[in-house]
């Protein structure tokens, strides 16, 4: 399926985006359970802050921890640590909001075990069949909900959907071409490729995202992806903002 959904970067002019000032920003891509990718990128993260001189440091990371990789409980873990320490800001994907609406509507059971739903189950010590009745799908649920820690559960149905620094916004999936940030719906925010992906023209802001796996980060003039399609390829990017210049760690 990753084959499928593999884009091919482009080149393009210089960028027009600036993060406010005086602020370095980290945004990582999408994780996918893959908690030693994390733990690589973390301390790639912590060296390079270490030798810029920006005033205030700030890592966003771009949704979708959980389903897919192996280890969906560790990385909410380690997660958990970093946005408690409060220099981290975790935004919401379409796989966290799945999750937590199987919690509620056990219905979706096969959308959510065709995202990668049982690997999470897995992670947090359940091993359940593909096929389940409708009667299974309710008590897996329920047994899936116990098996969440307290703070887990909290921090998964919180997740804000974007993030605003300067004339960049941080964002999940993509906007709504021509709609504003402060009007885009959460469907969109979450699950969007087209029409955002071919749009050609400025959004409301620069935008950087992941959620469509690229082989690797792909630069346009009116948006930055950087989903690298981890679980799958052992490539976890991350992007480094900071006034109007841009790198890769």
């Amino acid at each position: 399926m990753l084959s499928k959904l593999l884009r091919k970067a482009a080149p393009t002019p210089p960028l027009p985006f600036a993060v406010e000032d005086g602020t370095r920003i980290y945004a990582v891509g999408d994780i996918h359970g893959r908690a030693d990718l994390l733990a690589e990128m973390i301390d790639r993260i912590r060296v390079d802050m270490d030798r810029c001189s920006a005033h205030r440091l700030v890592t966003v990371f771009l949704g979708d921890y959980v389903d897919r990789g192996p280890d969906s409980r560790l990385v909410v873990d380690m997660l958990l640590a970093l946005s408690q320490g409060g220099n981290a800001i975790c935004l919401k994907g379409n796989h966290e909001a799945i999750l937590v609406r199987f919690l509620r509507e056990p219905i979706l059971w096969e959308n959510w075990v065709a995202l990668g739903g049982l690997q999470t189950l897995l992670s947090y010590g359940l091993r359940v069949p593909a096929r389940l009745s409708r009667e299974d799908q309710v008590r897996v649920a329920e047994e899936f909900r116990q098996a969440l820690p307290a703070e887990h559960l909290y921090f998964l149905e919180s997740l804000p959907l974007t993030h605003v620094s300067g004339n960049v916004a941080f964002v999940h999936a993509g906007l709504r071409p021509t709609v504003p940030l402060d009007r885009q719906q959460e469907e969109d925010l979450l699950w969007i490729r087209q029409p955002f992906l071919d749009h050609r023209d400025p959004f409301s802001h620069f935008v950087v995202h992941g959620h469509t796996p690229v082989e690797s980060p792909e630069v346009h003039a009116n948006r930055i992806n950087i989903d690298t399609g981890a679980f799958a390829t052992g490539r976890l990017s991350c992007i480094a903002l900071q006034g109007n210049s841009h790198t890769f760690l």
